[in-house]
């Protein structure tokens, strides 16, 4: 078990270490690191993330915790997201010693210039991933390209409503288009 628990805390210690932009920008990390180790599915993925949107509190602490525990429970939610939280902890640590030396820079500014079209690539990614998920959630993108046996219009049906609600009312905030997503599924699924 201590084992298990170490190589936990060891895989999300390298996604938050390596992991520029947010939680939006781990979750490509997290889907390499957890799906390609065995941890959980691809599909077990998209359920988790849906579940730390939906819960209080940053998504890659949420994620680790729910993996963490998942897998191994009290003890691997504890490891899981002390693993992702401690590198950020360590790195604020180090940039607080080094003042604004560090800050100021033109290596550090330079690279931060290379990270941020990174970050934005893998936050379209994976914002891509779960709009395409939602919709042909029973298909395997790994072995066919596109097939509409596993067409879900319910999620085609409320990924619209939505995407219209955000664009025509551009101050929405996240509670509304949280209950809003909410609230259609519970009417769609329900009605169809």
């Amino acid at each position: 078990m201590i084992i298990e628990l170490l190589h936990l805390f060891w895989m999300f210690f390298k996604i938050g270490l390596f992991t520029f932009g947010g939680g939006y920008a781990m979750i490509p990390l997290i889907e390499q690191e957890v799906v390609g180790a065995g941890y959980i599915t691809e599909s077990l993925l998209y359920d988790f993330i849906g579940i730390a949107e939906s819960t209080p509190g940053p998504i890659a602490i949420n994620m680790a915790t729910f993996i963490g525990t998942h897998e191994l429970g009290i003890l691997g939610a504890v490891a899981a997201t002390i693993g992702v939280a401690l590198p950020s902890f360590i790195i604020i640590l180090l940039i607080a010693s080094l003042g604004s030396k560090f800050l100021n820079s033109r290596i550090v500014n330079e690279a931060f210039k290379g990270l941020k079209p990174a970050v934005i690539g893998l936050i379209l990614a994976v914002s891509f991933g779960l709009m395409v998920r939602g919709v042909f959630p029973n298909i395997d993108f790994s072995e066919i390209l596109f097939n509409f046996s596993g067409f879900n219009y319910r999620n085609l049906i409320i990924l619209v409503v939505v995407f219209l609600f955000t664009f025509l009312k551009k101050k929405s905030s996240p509670i509304q288009i949280i209950l809003l997503s909410a609230i259609l599924g519970i009417g769609i699924y329900l009605i169809f």
